[in-house]
């Protein structure tokens, strides 16, 4: 009986590190904005690298296994490798194209709330990139968990975390409206596994920690959960 009970344990012990190393391979890496490209053109950094991350980037390259053609498929519509065509914007691009990759679970685990957010994706590629196209505006509801719900928040399989802010002087400096500042991933035994402007590199930090420095902050509303489909 007791070879059963240290098998069931040992099982349990390992099945628990797997979920935790998520992303653990890159635990340390420099962060750099933006590093990431389409190699040539209006953004000429590299498709895919590996000794530098934004949050995004970070994320991204995790749910690809580091393979270039999945990164391609998860940073870019319908995987085709174009700067107009990439999943510029969390809100209306990133989560919608990457559909069959990801899912918002917020609702299964506190009460929700919604920000509304509206996309001008037009007006940001003139104002920043000065690049006409014909994109239209795009408005979308996005169900979140105020933060005084999220500090006691925990999950048995990581998840992905979006970082939800108020409306902010964003359509002033780029041309549109944001809400999702930042993402990681929230791991099972509670530490947020992200790539830290703060901190200059790729780190493991407290999630409830965390979550209680952005509740100090009015513009701050709260986090999405985003289930990362088998």
């Amino acid at each position: 009986m007791w070879r059963t009970l240290l098998f069931i344990i040992l099982v349990g012990c390992s099945y628990q590190n797997n979920q935790n190393f998520i992303g653990a391979e890159y635990l340390g890496t420099k962060y750099i904005r933006d590093p990431l490209g389409e190699g040539m053109g209006t953004d000429p950094d590299p498709l895919i690298r590996f000794d530098a991350f934004d949050c995004t980037t970070f994320v991204e390259t995790v749910l690809a296994d580091g393979n270039r053609e999945k990164l391609n498929q998860i940073r870019y519509k319908n995987g085709q490798i174009e700067f107009t065509n990439r999943n510029h914007f969390i809100e209306t691009d990133w989560i919608k194209n990457n559909s069959k990759l990801v899912k918002n679970v917020s609702a299964q685990y506190a009460p929700t709330a919604v920000r509304t957010v509206t996309i001008d994706k037009k007006n940001w590629f003139k104002i920043n990139h000065n690049i006409d196209t014909n994109f239209e505006k795009q408005t979308v509801n996005l169900e979140y968990i105020p933060y005084k719900y999220a500090r006691d928040i925990t999950v048995s399989e990581p998840k992905i975390v979006l970082f939800v802010n108020a409306p902010g002087r964003a359509p002033e400096k780029i041309g549109t409206d944001l809400a999702v500042r930042h993402m990681g991933f929230l791991l099972p035994d509670g530490r947020l596994r992200h790539a830290s402007i703060r901190q200059k590199r790729v780190v493991d930090v407290d999630f409830k920690k965390y979550v209680n420095q952005m509740m100090e902050n009015q513009n701050k509303l709260g986090i999405m959960l985003l289930e990362i489909k088998k």
